[in-house]
C-alpha cells in the first residue's frame, strides 16, 4: 500500500472543483508548499511500465511548477547515488492550461510575481518573478508538448532540455512559450530542432493529453508528485516539496537493499555531470553548507574557473 505524505507542491488544473479557495501557482512560502486541499491519493489498481531497473520514479511535474523547481538538487544527488537502481520517468501535469479562472488571490500573470519571490527565499533556488511582469506566459502547455516532443527524439536530451526550459523562465524571465526559446532550449540539448518543431506540431499533443490522462487515473492533484515503484506493483509517494532522505526512505522501502553509489563530489566532478548548478545544488552534491557552497563557487568564478549569473534571488554558476 502506498504511504501517501501530503504537503503538495503546485496544483494542477485537472480537477477545477477542488481550487475554489486555492491556485495552482499559489504556495504558501512559510509551509513550503502549493496552498491546496489535503487529499489522499489512491494508488490501488495503477499499473506500472516495465523497467530495466528495480525502482522506477513516476514523476509528475511541470516546467513553471516552482515547487518542482525546487527539489532539483534533491532529484539531481537521487541520480547519482542511486543510479544504478533507479530510473526517473518524467511526466506532465498540466499546470497552467489558461487564466480563465479566478481563486487564490492570482486572477492575472502580475499576481504570482511577488510570490515567485517569496517562495524563492523558501527553497533557496533562484527565481526572479518578474517574468510575469515583462513577458508573461499565459499558459504551461506549450513547453509541456515541447517536453513531450523531445522525449520523442531521446529521453535524456529531453531532460536536459527541460533544465534549460526551467533555466529561462527562472533565471532568465523568458516567456517559453515562445518557439524562440523553446528552440533555444533545444540547440542547447542536441535536440533536431525541425524535427522537435514537427512533432510538436503534430503527435507531441497527444503524447501530453496522455500524460494529463495518467495523472487523473493515478488521483495527482499537484506536482511535485513522485511515486517510487517496483516490478511487483509496490509503491511509496512523496508528494510536493520534501527533503533528500523522504525519497531515501520511500527507495528503500520498495528495495530494502539497494545500495548508494560512490561519486565524485569535487567541482569539476559535479560539473561534468551538471553543467549548471545553484548554490543549493552544489551544496545538496557536495555535502557543504550553502555558505560554504557559495564561498567555493565564488572563489572559483575569481579564478576564471566558473561562470556566473546572478539574479536578484541567486545565482547559478557554469564551466567556463
Amino acid at each position: 500500500m502506498a504511504v501517501v505524505l501530503t504537503n503538495i507542491g503546485c496544483q494542477s488544473q485537472n480537477d477545477k472543483k477542488m481550487t475554489e479557495k486555492n491556485n495552482p501557482l499559489l504556495c504558501d512560502p512559510q509551509e513550503g508548499v502549493c496552498a491546496v486541499p489535503v487529499m489522499e491519493t489512491d494508488m490501488q489498481g495503477a499499473k506500472v511500465q516495465a523497467t530495466t531497473k528495480p525502482v522506477k520514479i513516476i514523476y509528475f511535474t511541470d516546467p513553471i511548477c516552482s515547487s518542482c523547481w525546487g527539489i532539483e538538487p534533491q532529484l539531481r544527488k537521487l541520480k547519482l547515488e542511486y543510479g544504478n537502481s533507479v530510473e526517473v520517468e518524467y511526466h506532465m501535469g498540466g499546470l497552467l492550461p489558461d487564466w480563465s479562472y479566478n481563486s487564490g488571490g492570482i486572477s492575472k500573470p502580475s499576481d504570482v510575481a511577488h510570490h515567485w519571490d517569496e517562495v524563492s527565499l523558501y527553497y533557496k533556488m533562484p527565481i526572479d518573478g518578474d517574468v510575469w511582469l515583462e513577458d508573461p506566459l499565459h499558459s504551461s502547455y506549450p513547453p509541456s508538448i515541447a517536453f513531450k516532443a523531445a522525449q520523442m527524439q531521446d529521453q535524456h536530451k529531453a531532460v536536459v532540455f527541460m533544465r534549460h526550459l526551467r533555466e529561462m523562465v527562472f533565471l532568465q524571465k523568458k516567456n517559453i512559450t515562445k518557439w524562440e526559446h523553446i528552440a533555444d532550449a533545444a540547440s542547447k540539448a542536441g535536440l533536431d530542432i525541425n524535427k522537435l518543431k514537427h512533432n510538436y506540431e503534430n503527435d507531441a499533443k497527444s503524447l501530453f493529453e496522455k500524460d494529463l490522462e495518467l495523472a487523473r487515473s493515478l488521483g495527482v492533484r499537484g506536482f511535485p508528485t513522485i511515486f517510487i515503484t517496483d516490478s511487483l506493483g509496490n509503491k511509496e509517494t512523496v508528494y510536493g516539496f520534501k527533503p533528500y532522505s523522504d525519497y531515501e526512505k520511500g527507495i528503500a522501502k520498495v528495495y530494502s537493499t539497494v545500495e548508494k553509489i560512490p561519486y565524485d563530489k569535487s567541482w569539476s566532478g559535479l560539473f561534468a555531470k551538471y553543467p549548471t548548478l545553484t548554490a543549493r545544488e552544489f551544496a545538496e552534491l557536495s555535502g557543504q553548507s550553502i555558505e560554504q557552497a557559495e564561498q567555493e563557487l565564488n572563489k572559483l568564478t575569481g579564478e576564471k574557473k566558473l561562470s556566473k549569473l546572478t539574479t536578484k534571488n541567486g545565482s547559478l554558476w557554469s564551466v567556463n
